[in-house]
């Protein structure tokens, strides 16, 4: 997974086109780095599944 994928899942997320994204373990590093440089990127929900899989939500306002 590119910058730009991993760009386009999280304007997916954005606009509601998808409700929650699954990263896989292999993935997750490269996905978080490109995360943190969002913006918005505190308005990003990460829950750690088993296996080191992680669900991506985009909840504006939740960590108040």
């Amino acid at each position: 997974m590119d910058q730009e994928e991993v760009l386009g899942v999280l304007q997916k997320l954005r606009n509601n086109e998808v409700d929650s994204y699954r990263v896989a373990k292999e993935e997750f590093l490269h996905f978080c780095a490109v995360l943190l440089k969002q913006e918005d990127a505190i308005d990003f929900r990460g829950n750690a599944q088993h296996h080191g899989e992680t669900i991506y939500t985009y909840e504006p306002g939740w960590t108040k």
